[in-house]
C-alpha cells in the first residue's frame, strides 16, 4: 500500500492548527449565525458542522481527482518509471515544506494562494448567496464552495496528488487529508475561542510542524531505499 494514503490524514490532523487560524473565524461566524434553537443543541450544531466539512472535503477530493489525472497523463507519456519516482520525491519534499509552513518558518508557501484567486473571485459570490445557512443541505453547499478558498496548505498537498498516478488515487489522497482536519475543524465550531487560542501558541505549532517534517523525511528516504 502506498504510504502516502496513511500519511495524508496525519498531515491533515497536524496541519489543523493552521486551519484554525485561517478558517476558524469562518466556522465560528457560521456557527453563531445559526438559529438559537440549533445552537442550543450540541447534536444539531454538530450536524451543521459535519455538513460544512463534508462539502469542503468533497471539493478537496474533486481537486485531487483532477491533479491525479494529470499524474496519469505524465505516467502514460513516460516509457519508464522515472516520472513516477520523480513525482513521489516532489510530493515528499512538499510535505517537508508543509511542515515548515505549519511551524511558521516558511511563510512564503502562502504565496501559492495567488494561483487560486481568479477562481475564488468567481465562486465567492455563490457562497454569499447561501448565507445565512439555515439547513444542513445549505451548509453542505456552502462547505463545497468554502473548499475552494485559496489555501497554501491545500495547494501544497495537491502537488502530491499527481504522484498517486490516477484520478481515483488523487481524490482519495485529498479526501484523506481533509478527513484528517475534520476532528479539529468540528471542534472549532463548538469550542471556537479555546482552540483558536491554542492555534496561535508557538509550541503546539512547532510540534505539529516538526511531526509533518518527520513524515516528509521518512517518505523521502523511503524513495531512495
Amino acid at each position: 500500500m502506498d504510504t502516502a494514503y496513511l500519511i495524508a490524514p496525519v498531515v491533515g490532523l497536524f496541519s489543523a492548527l493552521h486551519c484554525i487560524g485561517m478558517c476558524g473565524g469562518i466556522v465560528g461566524a457560521l456557527t453563531f449565525t445559526l438559529p438559537e434553537r440549533v445552537r442550543a443543541r450540541t447534536s444539531r450544531s454538530l450536524l451543521f458542522g459535519v455538513a460544512y466539512n463534508t462539502g469542503r472535503i468533497i471539493s478537496y477530493a474533486l481537486a485531487g481527482a483532477l491533479f491525479g489525472w494529470l499524474g496519469a497523463l505524465v505516467l502514460a507519456a513516460d516509457s519508464g518509471s522515472v516520472a513516477a519516482s520523480l513525482l513521489r520525491v516532489i510530493a515528499a519534499a512538499v510535505t517537508i515544506a508543509v511542515g515548515f509552513y505549519i511551524t511558521g518558518w516558511f511563510p512564503r508557501l502562502a504565496r501559492v494562494e495567488r494561483l487560486g484567486e481568479p477562481l475564488w473571485r468567481l465562486l465567492e459570490p455563490l457562497g454569499r448567496r447561501l448565507l445565512p445557512v439555515r439547513s444542513p443541505a445549505r451548509a453542505l453547499l456552502y462547505g463545497a464552495v468554502w473548499g475552494w478558498l485559496p489555501c497554501g496548505l491545500v495547494y501544497a498537498m495537491l502537488i502530491g496528488a499527481p504522484a498517486r498516478l490516477t484520478a481515483t488515487g488523487g481524490a482519495v489522497y485529498m479526501a484523506l487529508f481533509g478527513l484528517g482536519t475534520l476532528p479539529v475543524m468540528l471542534g472549532v465550531g463548538l469550542l471556537a475561542g479555546r482552540l483558536r487560542a491554542i492555534a496561535y501558541r508557538p509550541v503546539p505549532r512547532v510540534a505539529a510542524g516538526g511531526a509533518v517534517i518527520g513524515l516528509g523525511l521518512f517518505t523521502l528516504l523511503s524513495q531512495s531505499i
